[in-house]
C-alpha cells in the first residue's frame, strides 16, 4: 500500500508500507481525500519512530463494524497515518456521510471543525460578546468565526494580511485586523493561537474578569507574558485549550459538523484542492502562509 511518510527534511515522500489491519472496534477505510493540519507540518520536522501523518480523512469503508457497514462513505479522525491509500479508524472517531457532502469537503472538517465547535462550547453564551481571535485565517479560524457570529458574537479576527482575512467578513466577522493596534478592545474573550509577543498584546486587550484562552503558538515562539502587566485581564480566567480534552465523542461531534454543512450553516474554506501527488507542494505553501483555510489532497489509486 502507498502512503506518505516523513522524508527527514520536514516534508514527505511516497513509500510502500504494510497493509493496515483493523482490530476490535475498528474499520478499514479507503481514503478518498485528506486534509493537512498545521500541527502535522511541525511534527514532520521531528517525527516519532513509526509515526505517519494523517488525522483528517474522508473515504469509503471497506471492512465494517457494528453500525458502520462496508460501502459507507465516512469522514474520519484517526490518530495518525491517514495520508495513505487506506487507514484503520476506530468507529468512535468517524461519522457516516450522505451523498450530498463530497469527500473533499468532508476531509476539511475533522480537526479544525472539532476545535472550533469545542471552543464555542467552552466560551458558553455568545450573543453580544466581543471576541478577539488571533491567527484567524486557518481552518479553525474560519469555522470559529462562522459558528460564533451565527450565535450572535461580535468577532474581531487577527490575520497576517488582509487578503488572508477576506473570507472571514463573509462568514460574519465584525472586523478584520492585521495588527493588534487596530483592535483596541476591550474584549470579553480572547482566543490566542500565535504565541510570541502577540500573547501579551492580546492579553492587554482583555477586559477585567474576561476569559483568555490559549490554544497554540503557530509562530513556533513561546508566549511572552508578564502577569504583573495590569493593562488588561485583571482578575481574568486563563484557560489552556486542547481540542482533544473533550468529554463527548468525536463521532457525535463529527456528525454535528456534517449536519451543519448539509443545513448550510457551516462552509469549509478550502484554499487548496489538489491530487495527493502535490502533497509536498501543499506542505510548503501552508508553511509559507499561502493557503487560506484548509488544504485538501485527493487520493488517486
Amino acid at each position: 500500500m502507498r502512503a506518505m511518510v516523513p522524508d527527514g527534511t520536514g516534508s514527505v515522500t511516497v513509500a510502500d508500507v504494510p497493509e493496515p489491519v483493523p482490530g476490535a472496534g475498528e474499520v478499514l477505510v479507503q481514503v478518498g481525500a485528506f486534509s493537512i493540519n498545521r500541527g502535522e507540518t511541525f511534527l514532520l520536522h521531528q517525527p516519532a519512530p513509526g509515526w505517519r501523518p494523517g488525522k483528517d480523512v474522508a473515504g469509503t469503508v471497506l471492512t465494517g463494524h457494528g453500525p458502520v457497514r462496508a460501502g459507507d462513505r465516512v469522514v474520519a479522525h484517526p490518530e495518525q497515518s491517514g495520508w495513505a491509500e487506506r487507514v484503520v479508524v476506530p468507529v468512535g472517531q468517524l461519522a457516516v456521510l450522505s451523498d450530498e457532502v463530497d469527500l473533499c469537503t468532508a476531509a476539511a472538517l475533522p480537526l479544525a471543525g472539532l476545535t472550533a465547535l469545542r471552543l464555542v462550547r467552552l466560551i458558553g453564551s455568545l450573543p453580544g460578546r466581543k471576541i478577539l481571535l488571533t491567527g484567524a485565517s486557518g481552518g479553525v479560524g474560519h469555522y470559529f468565526v462562522e459558528l460564533a457570529a451565527a450565535a450572535g458574537a461580535r468577532v474581531t479576527a487577527l490575520t497576517s494580511c488582509a487578503q488572508r482575512g477576506e473570507r472571514l467578513h463573509a462568514l460574519g466577522a465584525e472586523r478584520i485586523v492585521t495588527h493588534l493596534d487596530q483592535a483596541p478592545g476591550p474584549f470579553d474573550v480572547v482566543i490566542e493561537s500565535v504565541g510570541g509577543e502577540v500573547f501579551q498584546a492580546a492579553w492587554q486587550r482583555l477586559q477585567p474578569r474576561g476569559l483568555f484562552v490559549w490554544m497554540g503558538q503557530a509562530s513556533r515562539r513561546a508566549p511572552v507574558f508578564d502577569f504583573f502587566d495590569w493593562t488588561g485581564g485583571r482578575s481574568a480566567t486563563v484557560r489552556k485549550f486542547l481540542y482533544s480534552d473533550n468529554e463527548g465523542s468525536d463521532a457525535e461531534d463529527l456528525a454535528t459538523l456534517v449536519r451543519m454543512v448539509l443545513d448550510g450553516r457551516l462552509h469549509p474554506e478550502i484554499g487548496l484542492r489538489a491530487p495527493w501527488s502535490r502533497t509536498q507542494h501543499a506542505l510548503a505553501a501552508l508553511l509559507a502562509r499561502q493557503i487560506r483555510g484548509n488544504a485538501v489532497l485527493e487520493v488517486t489509486t
